[in-house]
């Protein structure tokens, strides 16, 4: 990364100030003071947020720019009941939305929050390891997206749009850094049009880092193996120590390089075409470096992993894997770092077409593919008895969608549209825990405890459409419906597991005929839809809609085929989960567009709500299946006084009741008696969740905003924002635990700019989480922490909760050539 860090200063000494980034026309023309008009496309079709018949949180370019909205993560930092936990295996995130969210334990679980990038589907949760950049506007649609948004919408949709050349030449230079990560950024956007109908926009942003967010503190581990085969005939099994060294100091010392390649073709004003090339390659220190255990199940608030005392900062204790035994693991680093590498390439291309002045068919094709790499402290918190593994995985997509869409003058207006989609994940795991090795096997394998192998194919097919019936003047019905048809076919096996094991996991040659598991599944679906509009008046939309969704079921190809179950096939499998229910809004831009105020009502249930958990008696992962609802009402609102051009207040405050309504055979959290609900069915824990809150579902959230920008003369202009996020306290278990919750909490954020007038040139300050406040959005059980499930003598676990980014303070120069 020598050449890259030299790149960066360069482009650092290049870019003598910072920048700005073009204003759209709708903000040149909010230029004489009152509201800037933000278009989407919540209903694939350019619309005024004001006009659209959808619950949305819409953040526009300039917004994006002044508070450096470049990932998932920091997309939820603005969004104050929409929430991004990163974790260290399975999908990968926890993105929760009103209540609703998936578990991040399973890699083959989709998102119940769609991300959609320039119109295709990105819903993996690896998702979250992209770096999004030059952005024309985020928009996050609340509740089910199904008619327009397909399958995995079933809480919502995070929709970014990025920038495509302009027909005005533009270059812009950017550099940063931010102090408590010692963090170097630089960003370079090309855009020319090469003649009046062709244009090529190249946009490249690069950033390392010498430290990190968090610290780890830890001592050398011993971890001690014994030879299984030395062992079977009578010996003490040699023994051996292993030197763990403490993992990285400072995390997660990342390193990221990004690139997009856009070329717009516009030969008249009917057809327009546009191809976008991109890559992103990102690798830290540590796939877990987010991991703090922030209560303890120890009385004496002593981790029963570490021996550290639990709280509530932004430091970790992990080790490293020892540098014999990373030598010849799988996919192991050969000094025996942790790490997580991730790599993507998405093409996709877009093609929409007026046939005439009453018909359109737009086009969205898309192929994109990701990798990624890790080594994990797998114990999260490593101790002497300590688990390690390494993973690999590939997942690749590719789509093809079609829409036809026409603005007759008549009362009726139709859309229809189909959609294919081909998908392969491939997985493979290697773990190492229990002391356990084995002298004789390959070398590959020698500390291997278990290992997994598993694919999934996919292919979807979907039909939809939507028609619209202007009743009479200012009042619109819509319906609409799509169907959905999937399959998949998967595989799963455990190709080694050492013979200390092989009583608890089943293998590929395991005599009872189930060490490999097959599954091929079938899904069909029907996600109705109808909205009813009415306008009182120009300013004002009232609405009232009926949805449903539907997400899909599948494979879980990270779990265990544990020969203490009586059906692995259905541990692995589980059902789709389907939404219904109604949302009612209000709409208003009053006061000579001046003040923005929306109200929103809504209210749905889930069916088959996907949670997933690992049954630690019978050492199986399962999916399980429950119903809940979520309920609630938004209140919104943004005022930008003509009478003090450049002053922009906004705010929102947020009720939501999210509560599990049925799911009565739950599983108990770790260490619950029979006194806090827990009781042993046939030698299992259960408890009964009906009413309990779902995870990571505050009841209370909220925002507010002041942002200020105004020209002080000589050229000059002055500018500066200060947003605060609220949210209540809320449990991060799915499953009842109250030792999870996370108190109440509010983040600050805030900027201060200076540059040229004509934004020719700019630099900034962007500080955010000011306060340094830690939360965590998911949670897991400390491995090998508590016990006694069940009986009146139960240990709670360790809670290790995935953490949020500490304060950070970033100064940016940008410079428009």
């Amino acid at each position: 990364m020598r050449s890259f860090r030299t790149l960066l200063l360069a482009t650092c000494a290049l870019t003598a100030a910072t920048p700005v980034f073009a204003q759209d026309a709708a903000q040149e023309g909010a230029s004489s003071g009152g509201l800037e008009e933000i278009i989407v496309t919540a209903r694939k079709r350019e619309e005024s947020v004001q006009t659209v018949p959808v619950a949305v949180t819409a953040i526009s370019e300039r917004v994006i720019q002044q508070r450096d909205i470049t990932s998932i993560e920091k997309i939820a930092g603005a969004t104050p009941n929409l929430s991004v936990g990163r974790a260290s295996n399975g999908s990968g995130a926890q993105l929760t939305m009103r209540g609703i969210g998936s578990s991040s334990t399973s890699i083959g679980i989709e998102q119940s929050v769609a991300v959609v990038v320039d119109g295709a589907y990105y819903g993996q949760g690896r998702v979250i390891q992209e770096g999004f950049f030059d952005l024309k506007r985020v928009e996050v649609l609340k509740g089910p997206q199904a008619l327009f948004f397909g399958k995995n919408a079933t809480a919502g949709v995070i929709s970014l749009t990025t920038n495509d050349p302009g027909q005005d030449r533009e270059f812009i230079a950017r550099a940063g850094y931010e102090f408590r990560s010692q963090q170097y950024l630089g960003e370079f956007i090309a855009s020319v049009p090469l003649s009046d109908t062709f244009g090529v926009r190249l946009a490249v942003r690069g950033s390392m880092m010498d430290k990190g967010y968090y610290r780890n503190v830890s001592v050398n581990r011993t971890y001690t193996t014994v030879d299984i085969q030395n062992l079977l005939t009578g010996g003490a099994g040699n023994p051996i120590g292993h030197l763990a060294l403490p993992a990285a100091a400072d995390a997660p010392g990342e390193d990221e390089l990004l690139g997009r390649i856009t070329l717009k073709y516009t030969p008249d004003d009917k057809l327009t075409m546009t191809v976008k090339g991109s890559f992103d390659h990102n690798e830290v220190n540590n796939s877990s470096w987010n991991y703090v255990a922030y209560n303890c199940g120890n009385a004496n608030g002593i981790s029963q992993l570490t021996g550290y005392a639990c709280g509530t900062d932004f430091v970790t204790h992990q080790n490293n894997m020892p540098v014999d035994i990373a030598a010849n693991f799988p996919f192991a680093k050969s000094d025996g770092s942790l790490y997580n590498r991730y790599r993507s390439w998405a093409l996709n291309g877009n093609i929409t077409y007026a046939v005439n002045d009453d018909l359109t068919i737009s086009s969205v094709t898309n192929y994109n593919t990701n990798n990624n790499r890790w080594a994990c402290a797998c114990d999260f918190q490593t101790s002497n008895n300590a688990t390690w593994a390494t993973e690999n995985s590939t997942w690749r997509a590719f789509s093809q969608e079609l829409r036809a869409q026409t603005a007759f003058d008549g009362p009726i207006n139709l859309m229809i549209g189909g959609l294919y989609q081909k998908t392969k994940r491939e997985f493979e795991q290697y773990v190492a825990f229990a002391g356990l090795r084995d002298d004789r096997a390959a070398a590959a394998n020698r500390f291997v405890a278990s290992a997994k192998t598993s694919f999934t194919d996919g292919e979807t097919t979907a039909l939809f459409g939507q028609v619209t019936w202007a009743i009479v003047d200012r009042l619109e019905l819509a319906g609409g419906v799509r169907y959905t048809h999937e399959t998949k076919d998967s595989y799963f096996t455990q190709p080694y597991n050492n013979i200390g094991v092989q009583g608890i996991f089943r293998d590929e040659a395991d005599p009872d005929g189930q060490g490999e598991i097959s599954a091929q599944q079938t899904f069909n679906d029907w996600s109705p839809e109808v909205t009813l509009t009415w306008k009182p008046v120009d300013d004002v939309l009232v609405y009232g809609a009926y949805k449903t969704a539907y997400k899909s079921g599948g494979f879980s190809n990270g779990g265990i085929n544990s020969k203490f179950s009586a059906d692995p096939l259905a541990d692995l499998t589980f059902n789709p989960e389907k939404a219904r229910g109604f949302e009612f809004g209000i709409k208003s831009t009053v006061l000579d567009n001046q003040l923005r105020l929306n109200l929103g009502l809504f209210s749905y249930a889930y069916d088959d709500l996907q949670v997933d958990f690992f049954n630690s008696p019978i050492f199986a992962f399962q999916t399980l299946t429950a119903d809940a609802r979520t309920k609630g009402v938004e209140v919104e609102f943004e005022y930008a006084p003509r009478s003090l051009d450049g002053l922009n207040v906004h705010g929102s405050i947020n009720y939501t009741h999210a509560r599990y309504t049925n799911f009565p055979s739950a599983p108990c959290y770790a260490g619950q008696t029979p006194a806090q609900g827990c009781s042993l069915v046939a030698g299992a824990p259960r408890q009964n969740l009906g009413g309990k809150p779902l995870s990571v579902a505050p009841e209370w959230t909220g925002a507010f905003g002041i942002g200020y920008d105004a020209a002080i003369g000589n050229g000059m202009k002055l500018g500066l924002n200060v947003d605060t996020r609220y949210s209540g306290a809320y449990l991060a278990s799915g499953f009842g635990n109250p030792f999870s919750e996370q108190s109440k909490y509010a983040v600050l954020d805030a900027g201060i700019r200076f540059g040229a007038e004509d934004d020719n040139w700019q630099i900034a300050v962007i500080g955010k989480n000011l306060t340094n406040r830690f939360f965590v959005s998911g949670v897991v059980d400390g491995p090998s922490t508590g016990g006694g499930t069940g009986t009146a003598g139960g240990i709670r676990a360790d809670q290790l909760g995935f953490g949020n980014l500490p304060r950070t303070v970033q100064v940016t120069v940008t410079k428009r050539f």
